[in-house]
């Protein structure tokens, strides 16, 4: 591959976007992976692909779970056995919205 770097600008922008702190060094060494990876799709695009029917997998995807069906409910104090807090039947959890107290 050769030594061709992406934009630190755009290496910086997607860092941002991330909220991931780089280094110079890191900047560079991400910059020169950008461009590597963007120089193999461009070498994909010289594949003769006329007559290749376009798929969304590719394998055959198909559904494994188990069926969904109807059954007992694991009791309260099972479920609530391991919570770090709870308040009767129902997990306790820290105020997010509005006033913590």
């Amino acid at each position: 591959m050769s030594e061709k770097t992406t934009d630190d600008g755009l290496i910086r922008n997607v860092a941002l976007l991330g909220r991931i702190e780089l280094t110079d060094e890191e900047a560079q060494t991400f910059g020169r992976q950008l461009a590597e990876i963007v120089a193999w799709v461009d070498k994909l695009q010289e594949l003769d692909t006329d007559g290749v029917e376009p798929m969304a997998h590719a394998l055959d995807v198909c559904n494994v779970l188990a069926e969904d069906l109807p059954g007992e409910s694991l009791p309260s104090n099972k479920a609530l056995a391991n919570a770090p807090a709870r308040d009767g039947d129902f997990y306790k959890v820290p105020k997010v919205i509005g006033d913590s107290q």
